[in-house]
């Protein structure tokens, strides 16, 4: 069985840095409490500082590190003034789910217990889904192949969105799995959701009937449709109803977003982008350059998305230790902010960087 792991580490810019530096002496503290794996975490250049010193966000060294990596640990990238000569943000991220086909983005949205919710209902401690992003095509299609895009003139300006059976298909296989491997471990029943637009759009509506045929491979999983302006709703009124949600490349960058403020905003919704051969994990927030420097920055985020590479490592490697480790992490962030004492000034407190990890790392 594999026991070393080579984790290409990619700090970023802003409050990127600040979260990746406690994240990494959270991994060395679980490593030296066992010697069942090994993580062999190092660091590489990237993001728009890089970019604003020398000309590049994505230096081909760093590449080939994430290329031939175990997985990919992510801080946050780009910064608002820093901009590609068309305009648009520093994203090396997007190179990465474009190049290594990181085509499943999941997002999970749990209550933490003792974290503030946005909620007032008492239900919403029940929160607990995935919204799974697909990557590699929708309305994100002409960012990545710029090519296929009508120029754009001083009166008009053209984007391109394209959906394909085969994105969709391993997609929505995905969405089953997951959901029923979710439903196994929650001991619920596993229900998956299939979010879009097709009463407008004709390849939302393509995606939604290649949704029904993959879901009849899975009779023991609830599979269901809701358009996206009625989901923001539902989002609102009775997220706690739903477990895996599918959806397009745009509404699924949304959809996170809004789901993320139910739990506390940002710096507690972690993430990950999966593809069949790479994975690459990251918190979902900025880089918050506002705050950047200054310790306040919440951790969360990059704990718990750290914790969903070591349980990607374990369930794609067969390694219990590393399946473990991950749920050691989960429980030690429930226990930390527990008692409801523990608030980053993004949770209406003053807590710091450090005291987060402090606080993670005793209920180790």
């Amino acid at each position: 069985m594999k026991t070393s792991y080579n984790i290409a580490v990619l700090p970023g810019d802003g409050i990127g840095v600040e979260v990746m530096a406690v994240c990494l002496k959270l991994l060395e503290h679980l490593q030296k409490q066992s010697n069942e794996f090994q993580l062999k975490l190092k660091q590489y250049p990237a993001g728009a500082a890089h970019y604003r010193d020398v000309g590049d966000a994505l230096p081909q060294g760093t590449w080939e590190a994430c290329r031939d990596a175990d997985a990919i640990l992510f801080g946050a990238m780009g910064l608002p003034e820093v901009r590609y000569p068309d305009g648009t943000e520093i994203g090396p991220q997007l190179t990465l789910r474009q190049h290594l086909d990181l085509f499943a983005g999941v997002r999970p949205i749990r209550a933490i217990p003792g974290a503030p919710l946005a909620l007032a209902d008492s239900r919403a401690k029940l929160i607990d889904l995935v919204i799974v992003r697909e990557q590699s095509e929708g309305w994100f299609f002409g960012r990545y192949h710029p090519e296929k895009v009508p120029k754009a003139s001083v009166d008009e300006a053209y984007d391109l969105g394209r959906i394909t059976r085969q994105g969709s298909e391993r997609l929505f296989h995905f969405a089953f799995e997951l959901a029923q491997h979710r439903g196994e471990r929650l001991r619920r029943p596993p229900r998956v959701t299939c979010v879009d637009k097709s009463n407008v759009h004709r390849g939302q509506a393509f995606m939604f009937s290649i949704f029904k045929e993959v879901a009849q491979a899975y009779p023991q999983v609830h599979a269901d449709q809701c358009y996206i302006d009625a989901m923001a709703l539902y989002f609102v009124k009775q997220p706690w109803h739903y477990d895996v949600l599918p959806t397009e490349n745009q509404f699924g960058d949304i959809l996170s977003d809004l789901g993320a403020a139910l739990i506390g905003g940002m710096g507690m919704a972690p993430s990950a982008d999966i593809g069949p051969e790479h994975a690459l994990f990251q918190p979902s927030h900025g880089t918050a350059p506002d705050i950047a420097g200054q310790g306040v920055a919440n951790p969360t985020a990059m704990f718990l998305s750290a914790a969903m590479m070591l349980q990607w490592l374990g369930t794609r490697h067969q390694h219990p230790a590393l399946l473990q480790a991950a749920i050691r992490i989960e429980k030690a962030v429930d226990r930390a902010f527990s008692d409801q004492a523990l608030r980053t000034p993004d949770l209406g407190g003053g807590h710091g960087t450090l005291e987060v990890y402090q606080a993670v790392i005793s209920a180790l």
